[in-house]
């Protein structure tokens, strides 16, 4: 903690001895934006993540009327020698108040679900069928995934309205990306900044599900005589559950501050706070499906004579986030220039639970005991439905680091990665207000059930779980970029080795590991790259990149349901390996001023990828385990193209992916068969074969609209392919009306969107994957068992319209 100190300390001293009002005797001065050096138009796939970095490639854009752009802010002019697609503010503006995940849908190789329409839940992804627990997620250059797990919660990151762009990289995150969990590519968010004058927006939303939602943000202008500029955002949503009782809301505020002045120098300020409640959504079994459909939700009643855990009110997830971050660039010399991305992550939250607990004879670990709640204890109650949260709580303070020297036509650049995290993850017993069915706390507070021995009991009997993870993670990079034949040849070299080690504390009781719990993992990752212009308008680029993914803090600890004999349902398995991936890509790329286009082939391969898999034990019970699933490699195919207008104002965009994945492995069955599933050769799972996205958009500067398609192909939840979720069409439509200024009124527009506009009822996602589904004969011949039930899918978002107002001023 010492150490972290004095590091952000420095950062801090850094920040305010660079900024000009430090400066004795240092006067305003013309304010103008910094301006890159030319050395630095170059492009880049190593060192790329910073908002300024982001600023600069961005000047590669043609700065054309917007309802002339081509792609209609699907497609950017791209220079980076690896395949990356572009969303921007041009796009997001005409659609409805999504959260990012659904608002990159339509790119190559992204495959999102949304759970409910206005993106208040959480979402799934994936891309070239990795999951999105192996992509990384940055806003403003710093990590948002989750440290523990890699989850990402796209509810809480930002309001759509706020950003300029969306970058999605398909192949591979770039060198100075603060990821441990990125071996499938990355998503980087970025804001827009404020604006040089006073002003603001107001929009007004509302639609189906009793949805409605109101935004609002004003530009504070420049500062006085300073340089210093920024912005403060508010919006408020909520919607009922379309599926089952209960609703979802969301109060989320955004500020950005920034201070630019000189040749490059830029400091700047985020901060993101977000809180909000949601009625959780059941996900559901094949089983199930096929019998139910839709028809899959918590109970919307309460029965004070006989109450049940399955009561909506028990299945609520609290969720408060606050990020803060501090990017900023400095020009130390001609030659060199340094970035700084300090940044605080906290959230805390938890996904609700109940469960009728003995506390006459309480299991705790392999003990039998009682235990007492309140007014209960085991004297007068045998029986007690408990509520029981499964808590989250992340602290994650860090800062990259990174020097930038240009000579000629070379750029060196180096930098370094810190963070120390801590999360903390327990499950409390509390009491419910039998009268009502509602927790007392939703937190989880007090009264908490007490053993006999004196212990805070844990998730005793169900998903056990009370653990502390301390994670330290300290990445060296390193990088050398030349440009040659007029810029019109790039090549680039660079190193990233990492150093993470993760200190747990399992509090449970009787668990195979003990209480303490330490694992660290060190690899280095070598990346390279080539870009060559053939032309103003044609490029070819390739590169190849090593990435891994460090395994998830819950595979240190045992956890669950305890059975006597058997011990704890989540297995530890702390010496799993990290998994490693091996990107390379080759394309080319087409940028006219009528046309844009962009063809990729890629190739990845994994070592010891990292599943969670579901087993049924020979007793009947379940339990899962993180395991490194053996060897896995794709080859594959992207295609992007998007036009100007060409007809009648119509801007198509279309994108492909055509990908063969395999499994290179058997997969170990369960049930203590000590036998193999035949996996091997196999179609990997979560992954479609095949995707097609489609947008048709018209603007002749009043009237626009846009009608967009998206197909996915099945995707198997088995490794040997026994069970599927079929392949599904989504069609969203929206139009709308840009009026005339009104005085101090600018670009008043109403809008409406109509999102599955065929009412699709689909399963988007398998989560988690099982050996087989079906009875089967493994590779030693032994009878394997099957689990038609151990796979649960995800229940995609519904039928949806929502209209909005909006105005600027």
């Amino acid at each position: 903690m010492i150490t972290l100190t004095r590091r952000l300390c420095a950062t801090t001293a850094l920040i305010a001895l660079a900024t000009p009002a430090f400066a004795a005797g240092t006067q305003p001065t013309k304010r103008t934006a910094p301006r890159p050096a030319h050395s630095d138009d170059a492009p880049s796939m190593m060192g790329a993540t910073a908002p300024t970095d982001v600023e600069k490639e961005e000047h590669l854009e043609v700065h054309a009327s917007p309802r002339t752009r081509i792609g209609a802010g699907l497609m950017i002019k791209e220079d980076a020698p690896k395949s990356r697609s572009t969303v921007t503010q041009q796009f997001i503006s005409e659609q409805a108040p999504n959260n990012p995940m659904q608002l990159i849908a339509l790119l190559p190789g992204v495959n999102t679900t949304s759970l409910d329409p206005l993106g208040l839940s959480s979402g799934y992804m994936s891309m070239r069928g990795l999951t999105q627990d192996q992509i990384g997620y940055t806003l403003e250059g710093f990590p948002v995934n989750d440290i523990g797990n890699y989850a990402i919660y796209p509810q809480e990151i930002v309001d759509a309205e706020n950003l300029r762009t969306i970058n999605v990289e398909q192949g591979s995150a770039d060198l100075d990306s603060p990821h441990l969990s990125a071996t499938g590519g990355a998503v980087d968010m970025y804001l827009l900044g404020p604006k040089d004058k006073f002003g603001g927006a107001v929009d007004m939303s509302y639609g189906s599900y009793d949805s409605r939602r109101i935004f609002g943000r004003v530009d504070t202008g420049y500062v006085g005589s300073t340089h210093l500029k920024g912005y403060f955002s508010f919006s408020d949503a909520a919607e009922s559950s379309w599926r089952g009782p209960g609703g979802q809301n969301k109060m989320h505020g955004e500020t950005k501050w920034v201070n630019a002045w000189g040749q490059g120098n830029v400091i700047s300020l985020t901060l993101v706070g977000n809180t909000g409640t949601s009625t959780l959504f059941p996900s559901t079994r094949m089983s199930n499906w096929l019998t139910n459909g839709i028809h899959n939700s918590y109970s919307a009643k309460w029965d004070a004579a006989n109450p049940s855990g399955n009561y909506y009110e028990l299945h609520r997830n609290p969720f408060t986030n606050i990020y803060a971050s501090a990017p900023s660039t400095f020009t130390l010399t001609d030659h060199l220039k340094l970035t700084e991305t300090p940044y605080f992550w906290y959230g805390d939250g938890n996904g609700g639970g109940a469960y009728s607990e003995n506390i006459q004879n309480f299991q705790w670990g392999a003990t039998k005991t009682t235990g007492s709640i309140g007014p209960y204890n085991a004297t007068n109650t045998k029986s007690l439905l408990l509520y029981n949260p499964s808590n989250t709580q992340t602290y994650r303070p860090g800062a990259v680091t990174k020097l930038t020297l240009t000579t000629g036509k070379n750029r060196l650049m180096a930098g370094y990665w810190f963070e120390y995290s801590k999360q903390f993850q327990s499950g409390p017993y509390s009491l419910i207000n039998y009268a009502t069915g509602k927790p007392l706390d939703l937190n989880g507070g007090g009264p908490n059930l007490v053993l006999a021995n004196g212990d805070t009991a844990e998730y005793a009997n169900r998903r056990i779980r009370n653990t502390l993870t301390q994670t330290r993670i300290h990445t060296l990079f390193i990088a050398d970029n030349i440009s040659l034949l007029n810029d019109k040849l790039n090549i680039e070299a660079g190193l990233k080795y990492t150093f993470v080690q993760r200190q747990g504390h399992n509090f449970l009781p009787d668990t195979s590991t003990g209480p303490y719990i330490s694992q660290s993992w060190q690899q280095p990752l070598p990346a390279a790259s080539i870009r060559y212009k053939l032309n103003s308008r044609n490029q070819l680029f390739a590169s190849v990149t090593t990435n891994f993914r460090v395994p998830q803090n819950y595979s240190l600890y045992d956890s669950g349901a305890y059975y006597p004999g058997g011990g704890y349902a989540t297995k530890a398995n702390p010496t799993l390996r990290p998994e490693i991936s091996i990107s390379t890509e080759a394309g080319w790329r087409y940028q006219g001023p009528m046309i844009m286009s962009s063809l990729t082939y890629f190739h990845y391969n994994f070592t010891n990828r990292l599943y969670s898999k579901t087993v049924q034990t020979t007793g009947g019970n379940y339990y899962s385990e993180s395991i490194n699933g053996g060897g896995m490699h794709a080859d594959g195919v992207d295609f992007e193209f998007g036009t100007a207008p060409i007809l009648y104002h119509i801007r198509p965009y279309f994108s492909a992916e055509y990908i063969h994945a395999i499994t290179d492995s058997n997969i170990a069955a369960g049930g203590n068969t000590g036998d193999y599933v035949y996996s091997k050769g196999k179609f990997a799972p979560q992954t479609p074969q095949y995707q097609f996205g489609l947008n048709l958009n018209y603007d002749d500067g009043h009237f626009f609209g846009n009608y967009s398609l998206k197909y996915v192909a099945r995707q198997y939840s088995t490794f040997n392919n026994d069970q599927h979720i079929p392949s599904y069409v989504l069609m969203n439509i929206g139009a709308g009306y840009h009026f005339k200024d009104m005085g101090r009124f600018k670009s008043p527009t109403i809008r409406i969107n109509l999102q599955n506009l065929t009412n699709n009822h689909y399963l988007g996602y398998a989560s988690g994957v099982a050996s087989n589904a079906y009875a089967t004969r493994g590779v030693y011949g032994n009878k394997i068992k099957g689990s038609p039930t151990a796979t649960s899918f995800a229940i995609a978002a519904p039928f949806f319209v929502m209209a909005t107002a909006s105005v600027d001023f």
